[in-house]
């Protein structure tokens, strides 16, 4: 089954869209959409990365709680820095965190962590994904040891535990 419809959800959603986006949803259009639905997940199918193991789903479901909660602090940290920058400047500072991660997926969670979370921005990966390079909004000269350690404890530490 899995070989004929790889993906039944993708499928749902590319025939969704195709409705949505089509002036008038017709017999033919249902159809051809249908078809588009069922055929772009097997030609896509080799494309696909393969699953990343989730070994303590508890801790994902904890993390993603903690970036959302993350998310909103760091949104209101920004807007208060960014309105105050008349006054105090912000102090962006390119940071290079030392990485434990190896695991490509749990890398990819991390970059998509850091992405969301306002006021950090990744900017490279150490060819031998032993070092990352972030750009922190604001962060005194002081603060560096504590962001990284901050950064560690908050997002790498969980992604080992569920991925590695």
């Amino acid at each position: 089954m899995k070989r004929w419809w790889p993906a039944p959800l993708l499928s749902a959603a590319l025939l969704a869209l195709w409705l949505l986006l089509n002036p008038s949803p017709g017999v033919g259009q249902v159809v051809l959409g249908a078809v588009v639905a069922l055929v772009m997940p097997v030609l896509l199918a080799p494309l696909r990365p393969a699953a990343g193991p989730v070994r303590r789903p508890a801790v994902l479901a904890a993390l993603i709680l903690r970036v959302g909660g993350d998310v909103v602090l760091s949104a209101l940290s920004v807007g208060r820095g960014v309105l105050r920058a008349g006054r105090q400047a912000p102090r962006g500072r390119f940071v290079t965190v030392p990485l434990h991660l190896r695991d490509a997926h749990a890398l990819a969670a991390l970059a998509i962590i850091t992405t969301v979370v306002p006021g950090t921005v990744w900017c490279e990966l150490a060819p031998d994904r032993s070092a990352l390079l972030l750009h922190v909004f604001d962060l005194g000269a002081d603060d560096e040891a504590a962001f990284i350690g901050h950064f560690k404890a908050r997002y790498e530490r969980p992604l080992l535990e569920i991925f590695e």
